[in-house]
């Protein structure tokens, strides 16, 4: 006989809904929420009737995040990180087949001694590559034609070059991307790979996407300079 899934608590919904909304979490370890506005909230969103419950779950969650300061983490990272930027660049989308990836495996030995930008993210359905302009027409050429679903180009690829520590620490990709697609900057394509967190966006977005990401880096380094 089956046994009935357990109920979630209120404490534990109330939770699921501040971990679903950053903005209100981040304010809650800054200890700047009105918990009387929120559980009134957390109640109408989530059906509750308890609101004596809800505000109890809340205080104790605030008091939890409180004592980590996370985002303090994302800026100790962000103060160490550097920008650089790659401009001339062409995403070329292919079939996800096992040919396709054999053809480029070819491309990657031509490259060996060249400074030519490759990358290859393999998907459910597709192979993106992201590539220098220059390398196009071979890529198309080896890949077939026929084997290519869509190509971009006037394309810009800005990369947040990190210390390792970034691996310890959550949330640096979502703060950076929350703020660019804040400002309207429109991310094709967005890659992590080990220290680096790669945005490939429009050339008529370069300007704005990199001056955001510049101030964002140059404001964690001042605020830290001012908490030592």
């Amino acid at each position: 006989m089956k046994e009935s899934p357990q109920k979630e608590s209120v404490a534990e919904k109330t939770r699921g809904y501040i971990d679903a909304h950053p903005s209100v979490k981040d304010c809650m370890a800054k200890d700047l929420i009105n918990y009387s506005s929120l559980a009134r909230l957390i109640m109408k969103d989530l059906d509750i009737k308890n609101e004596e419950a809800v505000m109890i779950a809340c205080r104790r969650y605030a008091q939890k995040l409180s004592k980590k300061d996370h985002e303090g983490d994302i800026l100790a990272v962000l103060a160490d990180s550097r920008l650089e930027v790659k401009t001339k660049i062409c995403i070329i989308t292919a079939s996800n087949d096992w040919t396709v990836l054999q053809r480029l495996e070819r491309i990657f030995a031509k490259l060996i001694n060249q400074k030519a930008l490759m990358q290859i993210i393999q998907g459910a359905q597709a192979i993106t590559i992201i590539a220098d302009e220059k390398l196009r027409n071979d890529i198309v050429n080896e890949v077939g034609e026929t084997n290519v679903l869509k190509v971009r180009e006037d394309l810009v690829e800005i990369t947040v070059k990190s210390p390792q520590k970034i691996g310890e620490t959550s949330g640096v990709f979502s703060y950076l991307s929350s703020n660019l697609s804040e400002q309207g900057v429109n991310m094709v394509e967005t890659v992590s790979c080990y220290t680096d967190t790669i945005f490939i966006i429009r050339e008529k977005d370069m300007i704005q996407a990199y001056s955001l990401l510049s101030s964002l880096l140059e404001s964690a380094e001042r605020t830290l300079d001012i908490g030592h």
